[in-house]
């Protein structure tokens, strides 16, 4: 069954944001794409511990149809594809820093735990 698209009708500005932004990956989609600036899927996928590769793909299609990211596809062989932010979708990243920062510090206040997402050495 196809999800419904999200086009309202909306009752207040949060209500139209959080339809854009619901969901647990796409936030830390929109943090690891602000961070690095181009992402490959494998890429995305391996700095998102515990995202399913079916979760990261509906997400990705969503924030593509709603104008979040781009994603450029190369004519290689094999297939190359690359995730960016598009100009709404880092405006949209701007405005949950504040939202991020209440969220570090309700972590410190709590002394809930961290994951350590770095990216493994390459060398």
């Amino acid at each position: 069954m196809a999800k419904a698209p999200r086009r309202g009708p909306y009752i207040c500005g949060i209500d139209a944001a959080l339809d854009v932004v619901s969901g647990k990956w796409k936030g830390l989609i929109l943090w690891e794409l602000d961070t690095h600036g181009v992402r490959r899927f494998a890429e995305l996928r391996r700095a998102l511990p515990g995202v399913s590769e079916k979760m990261l793909t509906q997400h990705l299609r969503e924030m593509e149809e709603d104008g979040l990211v781009h994603r450029e596809v190369y004519a290689e062989v094999p297939p190359r594809v690359e995730y960016s932010l598009t100009e709404h979708g880092r405006t949209l990243d701007q405005a949950l820093r504040p939202l991020g920062a209440w969220g570090t510090e309700r972590v410190r206040r709590e002394g809930f735990e961290v994951v350590d997402v770095a990216e493994p050495s390459r060398g």
